[in-house]
This record gives C-alpha cells, structure tokens and sequence, in this order.
C-alpha cells in the first residue's frame, strides 16, 4: 500500500472510529468526553507512526509491536486518555507494586463507547452487539485491571450483547448519575 492510500485511509479509520464515539458518548450522557476522545491519535507520535502501520483492518499499534517489539504510539496513547485501564495503574504503598487502579465510572463509561465504535471500526458488516463483550472476555485473562472496574465493564458489555444499544446505554446513563450522587 503507498504511502497516501495509507496516510488517508487511517486519517478516515481515526475520523470515522471518533464520530462514532462521539455518537456513544452522547447517547451515555458524557458528551464533552466524547468531544475530546482520542484527541492524541492526531499529535505526531501517534499519527505518523499510525500512518506507517496502516493496514485497514486492525490496530496499527499491533503491526508495530510485530515490526519493533512494542508500540510508541500506544506508550503514547495510554499514558494520555483516561478511557485506558492501562492509564489507571500506580503503586501500592504497601505491595510496592503497580498495579491496577479502580476507574472512575465516567471513564470506564468511555472505555465501552470506544470498544463498541471500535468493534464497529474494524469489524464493519460483520459486527454485531456481541461483538465487544466476546472481544472483552478472549483477553480477560491476559488483562492487568481492576477487579471492579471490569466487572462493571463486563456488565455493560453483557446487556448489549443481550438486549443491545438501547438497554446498555441507559444502564450506563443510570451509573453514571449514581456515581455523580455519592460523590455529592
């Protein structure tokens, strides 16, 4: 693939996986988040090197892992969008250890608008709404999250997989404004 089939096809795979999110994201009640999802993916670290891994029907992130042993532009990526449970991990005073770190629900909110618009991304007429949640549980073992911050995205993920978009968002909707009263 030459370099401009590359450059635009991830400048419309980027574009169009953040229209997407930002849909999710109002339709979950957290329309400024969806607002400034992913800005990141436009700074140069990012691009570039997702332009010179562009493949169409994947991540870039994983072709350069394979090219180089890890990813600059997730390293990148990770440590600046809270949406990431891998941005949630710090040390524990008493393990000494990094370990992951309870989400804040508006966040873990964002996390299920981006895996359901990326599923939607990649996926495109072979999506359906079981789609995030059988992603989700193929790496649940491998991944470093917090206990409950998984849970509650499992959750969510369930109810689209079994009653779809509708039913899921408005639990989210119901999470978040819980989450908003306690912390009050």
């Amino acid at each position: 693939m030459n370099f401009a089939a590359r450059f635009y096809g991830h400048l419309h795979t980027i574009n169009g996986h953040r229209r997407k999110v930002i849909v999710n994201c109002f339709r979950a009640g957290i329309p400024w988040q969806g607002l400034r999802h992913d800005l990141s993916k436009y700074s140069p670290t990012e691009f570039w090197n997702g332009v010179k891994y562009f493949q169409g029907m994947r991540s870039p992130n994983e072709a350069e892992r394979e090219d180089i042993g890890y990813s600059r532009a997730w390293m990148h990526h990770k440590g600046r969008n809270r949406h990431h449970f891998e941005f949630w991990t710090d040390y524990d005073p008493v393990t000494r250890l990094c370990q992951p770190v309870k989400m804040p629900v508006k966040y873990v909110a964002e996390m299920f608008c981006d895996r359901m618009a990326a599923s939607k991304t990649y996926m495109k007429k072979n999506y359906t709404d079981a789609s995030p949640l059988q992603y989700f549980l193929k790496g649940k073992k491998r991944r470093s999250i917090h206990p409950e911050t998984s849970d509650l995205l499992e959750s969510w993920l369930t109810i689209l997989s079994e009653q779809g978009e509708n039913a899921a968002f408005e639990e989210i909707r119901k999470s978040i404004k819980r989450s908003r009263s306690s912390a009050e």
